[in-house]
């Protein structure tokens, strides 16, 4: 019996509610393969331990993680209790940062019973290889004066280290898949940093020659999202043009409610960690109808990096014959509840 130890941060808002539904299916799943056991431990951080604390998470927080096998969260953030810089870059941002988790990867896939935002959309498949540790987001710039003198820089920091390790997982993915590689840039509009990125892809790609390689700016690539995006399989894109072409994923998909993510830690030296990519909607906890699927897609990421493929596929299909047969949540155009969608999962399964 393989004993995995999972830390779970079920976070804000609706993230208490398909989390733990969603490890309700992982330990069915862990039944049904025979040989393995999950052991979840939970962690209470977040806005509300905040108020209480002072932080998101203890001094301590990052040790204890590094512990663990995975890390497997819900959502973070309520802007009407603490700033989204403070959540994000306290407890979501600090994780992926510290247990080095230098590939965000989400895929984009149109689900069946699931609706598309785009009319007579063609079925789609690919996945957003995002950098994740560096680029737009980098933690260097800074602030002078007041007033109408107050002068704000920020610095977007490009390594060759990053930008080369996160294409060749592009390409090493591509090779597994349909072999395409879409890169996005902007080196038409940003003079330093997308020149250097188009010059290390045209390096990578030299070591692939089997895979079929483009680039597209990213505002044209936004927009070949919605008008073809039967026509992507892997895209590798810096740490801000990764996040915003997989919001438009999860958008043509048909709702942010069914888009998973992985944060991977390549080294093997910390946890990587899963992630669904809607946010704590405030709006509907308590309700009943939170959409679980994205968390339930997430757990067939982990499932996957655990070399758990079977069972990860059977996950996936058992999501997509549950949404086929009409057991759906208010977002994705169903009357169901959280409950019955997990419920059905759980009969899928079995």
């Amino acid at each position: 019996m393989n004993v995995h130890e999972i830390a779970v941060i079920p976070g804000d808002g609706i993230g208490r509610e398909v989390v733990p539904a969603s490890l309700r299916v992982l330990e069915r799943l862990a039944e049904l393969h025979g040989g393995i056991k999950f052991q979840f431990t939970e962690f209470p951080w977040s806005c509300e331990y905040y108020l209480e604390h002072g932080e998101m998470m203890p001094e301590d927080g990052i040790g204890t993680l590094k512990n663990f096998e995975q890390i497997f969260l819900g959502a973070v953030g309520d802007p009407r209790l603490v700033p989204d810089h403070i959540s994000l870059w306290g407890l979501l941002i600090r994780i992926r940062r510290e247990c080095e988790q230098v590939i965000n990867l989400r895929p984009v896939k149109s689900l069946r019973g699931v609706p598309s935002k785009l009319a007579d959309a063609e079925p789609f498949d690919f996945i957003v290889v995002r950098e994740n540790s560096e680029g737009e987001y980098s933690e260097a710039g800074g602030s002078v004066h007041h007033g109408e003198d107050e002068i704000v820089i920020q610095n977007a920091v490009f390594t060759r280290k990053a930008t080369e390790r996160a294409m060749r997982f592009a390409f090493d993915l591509a090779m597994k898949r349909n072999k395409k590689v879409t890169s996005a840039t902007k080196s038409n509009g940003i003079v330093y940093s997308m020149p250097f990125w188009d010059k290390v892809f045209r390096e990578v790609s030299k070591d692939y020659p089997e895979v079929v390689t483009e680039s597209n700016h990213i505002d044209a690539l936004a927009a070949f999202f919605v008008l073809k995006p039967e026509q992507f399989d892997v895209i590798v894109a810096s740490n801000l043009f990764g996040d915003i072409l997989t919001d438009i994923g999860a958008a043509i998909m048909g709702s942010i409610g069914v888009a998973p993510a992985a944060n991977i830690n390549l080294n093997g030296k910390y946890p990587s960690m899963f992630e669904p990519v809607h946010g704590s909607a405030p709006d509907i906890v308590g309700k009943g109808i939170a959409n679980p699927i994205g968390q339930l897609w997430t757990a067939k990421m982990m499932l996957d990096h655990m070399g758990y493929d079977e069972l990860g596929a059977h996950l996936l299909k058992a999501i997509e014959e549950t949404t086929a047969s009409g057991v759906k949540t208010p977002d994705i155009g169903g009357t169901s509840t959280t409950e019955e969608v997990i419920g059905e999962v759980l009969k899928r399964i079995s």
